[in-house]
This record gives structure tokens, sequence and C-alpha cells, in this order.
């Protein structure tokens, strides 16, 4: 099993520089990760950079809060999208969920998935697992599915916690083979990522994609 083809290799950090970008495109090279998942600012810069390969360019929408309005998430992807990014992880609104206003969640995640599949692009549906009780887990997996997103991710790593085993598996038994699970936060290395693998993850983001080539390698 190839484990860099299950590999979004990432840097959401917000002081990333452009050197760091180049760093994370050339090891996305080097390693054959399946994409690299940057900040929308630097979108561009990273379809320059992987010209010529076929390494997708993920970015991310309402990143990491989630809690801007759906025009705001619409106009972000749109932006993204012109800029050539490949797909999108968009963090559902939280608040709302929790509020039990799922017409709003589901219309916003609609509203982003339109945008993306009208270019071919593919979205990913962060709920944030650290936040959510295992009902909640299930309905935003629900929503995402009824939306017509590609995706459901557990977690932007920016929260109080990321992907967990048991998170994977809920996630995967509730959208069956319909949606993508894409694990992310935490995930560190070789056996934490075929852990997740194993779960149900057809997907891993995560920053440390190297260390975990690496320890596949020994």
């Amino acid at each position: 099993m190839k484990i860099a083809k299950y590999i979004d290799h990432t840097n959401l950090k917000p002081y990333a520089t452009r050197e760091d970008i180049i760093k994370l495109c050339e090891e996305a090279k080097k390693y054959g990760f399946y994409a690299v998942c940057v900040n929308p600012y630097r979108v561009k810069l990273a379809k320059e950079l992987l010209k010529g390969t076929d390494i997708k360019v993920v970015s991310v929408i309402g990143f990491p809060l989630g809690a801007t309005p759906m025009e705001v998430k619409v106009f972000e992807a749109k932006k993204a999208l012109e800029d050539d990014a490949d797909e999108l992880d968009m963090v559902i609104n939280i608040g709302a969920l929790k509020d039990k206003d799922y017409d709003y969640v589901k219309k916003e995640i609609e509203e982003v998935v339109k945008v993306a599949h009208e270019r071919g692009a593919v979205v990913k549906v962060i709920i944030e697992t650290c936040y959510l009780t295992d009902e909640e887990k299930e309905i935003a997996c629900r929503l995402a599915m009824e939306a017509g997103a590609d995706f459901v991710k557990t977690s932007t790593g920016f929260g109080t916690g990321g992907a967990t085993v048991k998170d994977v598996r809920l996630m995967r038994r509730v959208v069956g083979d319909r949606l993508g699970v894409k694990a992310a936060g935490g995930i560190r290395t070789y056996e934490q990522a075929l852990e997740m693998i194993k779960a149900g993850a057809n997907r891993i983001g995560t920053s440390s994609g190297v260390k975990i080539v690496e320890g596949a390698k020994k």
C-alpha cells in the first residue's frame, strides 16, 4: 500500500512563508503525496510550483472556525477555484449545527458544493468532531451527504482535538461508500495513519507526511 497517495501534505500555519510552501511542494513531488493543502492566499503559488505533476492543490474555506456567513464562504470558494484549487476543505457552521439549524448548515454546504462541482472540484466538509456529540457527528455527516459533498473530514487541526479512530469509524458507518472520509489533526506517525485507514479513512491530512512515509519505509 502506497501510503503517500493517501496523504494531503499540509501547511496551514498562519505564519507559513513563501519558502515554507516551496518546501511543502518540493516534498510532495519527492514523496509522491496525493495533494498539498494550503491557505487560500497560497493556492496560486502551490499551483505554479506543482505545474506538470498530478499532485492536487487543496485549499480551506471558512477556516478554522466555520463561523463566517454562508455568502462569505461561497465567495472564498469562488476565489480559491479561480486560483485553480482542485479541492476545497470547508468548515461547517458549528454553532448553527448546535442550534439544530440543520437547513442552514445543509444550505451552506450545498452552495459551496455547487460552485466547486461546476469547476470539477472536490468538496470535503470539516465537521470538527472535538466539539460535537456522537449524535451531532452523525447529523453533520448526513447533512454533508444530502448536500452533495464528496468527503467528510474530522478536524481542522486547530480545535481542542484531532482525528480519532472512533470518530473515523463512526463517520464511515454513517456515509458508507457514498463519501470519502478524511482523517486530520494530530496524525504524526505511520502507525497512526495506518490505524485511520483501517478504520475507514481514505485520505489523511497531516503536516507530518514526510515522517509518516519514512516510517512506512522502516
